[in-house]
């Protein structure tokens, strides 16, 4: 009875020390897990902090509206984050070189406007490196943060954004403006959602450049700063709250 007491002891004190081996495990995986999402997690907007606000324009077609859209905001002393796909900037390099000369923020929309989430990570990094690189060859940098077409955001593309050294970029306003409604209905989408640390989606439509210097005057009326996506983070915490504000 004895060597059976012991024998059950030392089986009890093996299991107590796996159990206890098995949560510390656990809690590794969890710490591991944690920082990964935080490191995946895209961004929606700047700090609700400060009275910031950036817009945004991806760019897969409408360069007949880039040029005004360049001039209304060097009127307003406004910079811009431009996001251009690689097959509208092997089409009109020049046109980037614009963008860039002007002062504004590039940057990148991937290649060939494919759905990210119906890609795997390595072909997503494919299409984000082509890109890159007639990027590089038409303004002599390389992008740092990665807008995705369709505002898709699994597994494999975040992951490829962060091979690629990108800050993933999604939006909190959005204009809808690629359905081209009125001017009157992109300045109230964009004015009446107006907030802290914005991110505002547009592209270059008619009525987007009709809108966009109304826009300007009202928000700046109301106190707002125009920052670029990258002056937005720099130095601040973003918010990369799952669910993008209505």
């Amino acid at each position: 009875m004895k060597i059976f007491y012991i024998r059950r002891g030392r089986v009890y004190k093996t299991i107590l020390w796996l159990l206890i081996g098995a949560f510390f495990i656990g809690l590794g995986f969890l710490a591991t897990r944690e920082r990964t999402e935080k490191t995946l997690s895209p961004i929606y907007q700047g700090s609700d902090r400060e009275k910031k606000i950036a817009l945004t324009c991806n760019i897969f077609w409408g360069e007949e509206y880039i040029p005004r859209m360049l001039e209304i905001l060097q009127e307003h002393d406004v910079k811009m984050t431009f996001f251009p796909g690689g097959t509208w900037v092997e089409d009109f390099p020049e046109l980037l070189k614009s963008i860039d000369g002007a002062g504004h923020e590039v940057g990148t929309h991937g290649y060939a406007h494919p759905h990210p989430d119906q890609l795997s990570k390595s072909a997503n990094l494919r299409d984000m490196q082509k890109a890159e690189e007639l990027i590089y060859q038409a303004i002599d940098k390389r992008p740092k943060l990665y807008a995705p077409p369709y505002g898709e955001k699994g597994p494999a593309v975040l992951k490829a954004a962060e091979e690629q050294g990108y800050s993933f970029i999604l939006w909190s306003i959005d204009t809808i403006d690629w359905q081209r409604p009125s001017p009157e209905v992109i300045v109230r989408r964009v004015v009446g959602k107006a907030h802290n640390g914005a991110i505002v989606l547009m592209h270059p439509t008619a009525p987007t450049v009709s809108a966009l210097p109304q826009i300007i005057q009202e928000l700046k009326k109301q106190g707002y700063q125009f920052v670029t996506v990258g002056e937005m983070m720099n130095g601040m915490s973003a918010k990369t709250a799952p669910e993008k504000k209505k």
